[in-house]
């Protein structure tokens, strides 16, 4: 446990240091990073079922396709052609570095970490560049999302101990209660309550305290289903950490996991606001 609180604030430490000095180019080369080095634990997973993705192009391609909010703006790169341009690479790839037997498995593998772990995390850069005449705006609902996202699970761990009595899935996690699952939700509402209260003089005049609360709830609640997604594949590849690079965490993936969900489901509710 000690280990686990000194990463998590040594991982926060990391992220506010990177927005305080380098601010949105930071925060979108930081995502970068994590969504590199998540998808990197994914393949490896996907390995250890035996699916063989082409893990490091596969990694390459996907820093490139988390990032592309923010190349757009730019060049003009879109997540989406760079996603149809990599399933059109990884087609010619397995032709010639693949058996018959894992041909498929390999294209279907590759391309399913592109989209469930790239894709899905380049609506954090997304948020980031929110609102580009007031980029602290995007930065600090970045803040938010995430915080809202990994509180749920702190929450939930502290419930789950101090009262988890009922198993909610036993065959995927079975350390988590619906106990603990209710608790996280909670303090994930108060502290998107909480956030929006300190920043309210940053933040667009409708995301108050008591709105933030709302959408708070049911992107816990995706942040919970989100986790259950990264133990039934770590489960599939008999596998209990996704990587040891974050003492007492375990791999990048078990620091993003709640996020691949999270992301979309926050930016679509802020874009819906």
């Amino acid at each position: 446990m000690a280990k686990r609180i000194f990463s998590t604030v040594l991982l926060w430490a990391i992220v506010a240091g990177s927005l305080w000095y380098f601010r949105t180019t930071g925060a979108v080369i930081l995502i970068g990073v994590i969504a590199t080095l998540t998808l990197g634990e994914f393949y490896k997973l996907l390995a250890g079922a035996k699916l063989a993705p082409f893990d490091r192009l596969g990694m390459m391609l996907g820093g490139l396709i988390t990032i592309s909010p923010w190349l757009q703006q730019q060049h003009g790169l879109a997540a989406e052609h760079l996603l149809a341009l990599a399933v059109v690479i990884f087609a010619f790839r397995i032709i010639g570095e693949r058996t018959t037997e894992t041909r498929v498995e390999a294209l279907a593998s590759t391309v399913f970490g592109l989209v469930y772990v790239a894709f899905m995390l380049q609506y954090l850069v997304q948020i980031v560049i929110f609102n580009p005449y007031a980029p602290e705006q995007g930065l600090i609902l970045f803040i938010w999302l995430v915080a809202v996202s990994k509180f749920c699970d702190v929450g939930g761990l502290l419930t789950g101990l101090a009262i988890g009595k009922h198993k909610m899935s036993p065959e995927i996690s079975p350390k988590k209660t619906w106990e603990g699952a209710i608790g996280g939700v909670i303090v994930s509402m108060g502290v998107g309550a909480l956030i929006a209260w300190l920043a309210r003089d940053h933040l667009p005049a409708h995301i108050t305290p008591l709105y933030a609360a709302l959408i708070a709830g049911p992107i816990a609640v995706v942040a919970i289903v989100s986790d259950l997604i990264e133990s039934v594949i770590k489960r599939r590849a008999a596998i209990k950490d996704s990587g040891g690079v974050i003492p007492g965490i375990g791999g990048m993936f078990d620091v993003s996991d709640s996020l691949i969900l999270t992301a979309p489901v926050g930016y679509l509710l802020l874009q819906l606001s």
